[in-house]
């Protein structure tokens, strides 16, 4: 099942490309969105990593062996290494949650910490870019 609060709306990043935003101010704690995912099994992997694709799924199951496309707005929050949101695999009922970390203000873009855990500062497949690393550091 697909929930999310209301005020949520994607536009586009500081960082580049989209991200997600919120239109009122979201508390600490507030669940932001629950995503039904598409599992990936992972002998399609291999040919999803050739794709667009590679920068969107989650890594999934006990052995992260299988990937997950977030449905809703779950595969477009941008990465930050100090993020006021972060995430939960429910590998039960298939869905990837949401979670405020702290208070997020209206206007605000909301971050996760790709690594899975918020202080995580291990690298990404990516090169952050300077807007990301100066909301790190803030």
């Amino acid at each position: 099942m697909s929930q999310r609060i209301p005020h949520l709306y994607v536009a586009p990043s500081p960082l580049g490309g989209r991200g997600v935003f919120t239109a009122k101010r979201i508390p600490k704690g507030s669940i932001i969105e629950v995503c039904p995912v598409l599992v990936l099994p992972p002998g399609q992997l291999p040919h999803i990593d050739k794709t667009e694709l590679f920068n969107y799924y989650f890594e999934w199951a006990e052995n992260s062996k299988s990937g997950a496309l977030a449905l809703g707005y779950g595969s477009l929050y941008n990465h930050s290494y100090a993020p006021n949101a972060h995430y939960r695999a429910d590998m039960v009922m298939d869905t990837i949650d949401f979670y405020a970390l702290r208070a997020i203000p209206a206007g605000n873009e909301i971050f996760v910490n790709y690594n899975g855990t918020p202080k995580d500062d291990a690298p990404l497949w990516f090169e952050p870019t300077l807007v990301a690393k100066k909301k790190a550091k803030q």
